[in-house]
């Protein structure tokens, strides 16, 4: 099911000084510095190399910020049924064995993900139609993950490239089970710099819905420009999908980042959330008790999403409330599958938004979305991981079988 193969890059160690901000800050017309597949543990390996491609030219950048049409391009997409995420975009390094902490992984695989891109690729996957607006460095990486939107029919003449900061990296820690720990490379990196003149608006105005997280709320100039598309995207009548999508780490503190969430919270007309968020929002209270949940149902939300993992997901609207059984697989990795989640539901919404008024489509939507979620996680990696519609109607017709 995967498009995008990626090689392992293999770590004997990662030493202390290993930061990405440390690395060549920018582009050169004639080279660049190209990551190598090896760091030892003496330090950081770069190898240098010469690229004739146009792509990499200064005379390719129609302004700055901006590549030519061999990395960005637009497919052909349905208006009437756009969905526009905003956000990051980066690159996850997944461990080949499971179980290890970080500093003990022999190897690891470089898999694109970023939570907001995940949702869009996931929507294309499906046989959506998506874009992509954010910022990614003037660097290999970032040309990368630029052309994996393209090679996945998602729409990223929304993106912009940072030549004076790298595109985010993330190590990820797979316990045994399949769940996640994650360490951060930002120092800053080019998503937190995207600056609300950047912004694409007209794509913006385009889309049925405008889906993003709160990652892109954290610091300055980003949180102004994300306010800023929402409020475009509002104004315009576009439907606003938010999954805070927490990452603690990020944060300065566990009270700003619940300040943060919350402070564009009743702008949302979705919202999808974990227990654990909950539990995070809600100072402790449970997050299995409807009355729990209800307080975060503000007056104008049309669909309150909850997920449970393998248990499936508990819906809240107005009218009625309910839980959809989730697929069981053997996890081995579950990064991307609450994007996988979301996407499976904003493709179904995007056909038809009379769904959020019938509950027997609706929930047949959500079991949809949940096989989505189930698929991402028997393999490593989010982007590379997840599934087609055919992959989804096959599992799905195997549970009614």
């Amino acid at each position: 099911m995967a498009l995008v193969q990626s090689p392992a890059l293999c770590f004997n160690a990662i030493p202390s000084n290993f930061r990405p901000s440390s690395w060549s800050n920018r582009l050169s017309s004639s080279s660049d510095s190209r990551l190598c597949s090896t760091v030892k543990a003496s330090g950081l390996t770069l190898t240098p190399s010469t690229h004739s491609s146009s792509r990499f030219s200064s005379s390719a950048c129609a302004r700055p910020g901006k590549v030519s049409a061999s990395v960005q391009g637009s497919p052909e997409t349905d208006e009437s049924s756009l969905v526009v995420c905003f956000g990051e975009m980066l690159i996850d390094f997944v461990p080949t064995i499971n179980g290890l902490a970080l500093a003990e992984a022999p190897a690891f695989k470089k898999a694109p993900g970023g939570a907001p891109a995940n949702v869009a690729v996931g929507i294309a996957r499906l046989g959506g139609s998506s874009a992509f607006i954010g910022k990614v460095g003037e660097d290999e990486f970032g040309y990368m993950l630029a052309d994996i939107l393209k090679q996945n029919n998602v729409n990223n003449e929304g993106m912009r490239f940072d030549p004076g900061a790298r595109t985010a990296l993330a190590f990820v820690t797979l316990k045994k089970n399949g769940e996640r720990e994650f360490m951060f490379y930002r120092n800053p990196s080019a998503d937190m710099l995207l600056e609300e003149s950047e912004l694409d608006l007209d794509l913006i105005k385009k889309a049925k819905i405008f889906h993003y997280g709160s990652i892109s709320l954290i610091t300055e100039p980003c949180k102004s420009a994300h306010i800023a598309a929402t409020k475009v995207a509002k104004d315009a009548g576009v439907l606003l999908s938010y999954d805070p999508n927490l990452r603690l780490p990020l944060w300065p503190s566990a009270k700003s980042a619940r300040e943060g969430i919350l402070s564009i919270w009743d702008t949302a007309d979705i919202i999808k959330i974990s227990e654990e968020e909950i539990e995070f929002l809600t100072n402790g209270e449970d997050p299995y008790d409807d009355n729990v949940v209800r307080k975060l149902y503000h007056k104008n939300l049309k669909l309150l999403l909850v997920t449970e993992g393998p248990d499936g997901c508990r819906y809240y609207t107005k009218e009625f409330s309910g839980k959809v059984k989730g697929l069981k697989v053997d996890p081995v990795d579950t990064t991307g599958a609450g994007d996988a989640f979301v996407a499976g539901v904003l493709s179904k919404l995007a056909e038809d938004l009379s769904l959020l008024q019938d509950e027997k489509r609706l929930r047949e939507a959500l079991s949809f979305a949940n096989v989505c979620g189930a698929i991402t996680v028997t393999e490593r990696g989010a982007i590379p991981a997840l599934p087609t519609r055919e992959a989804v109607m096959d599992a799905l017709l195997k549970t009614v079988a």
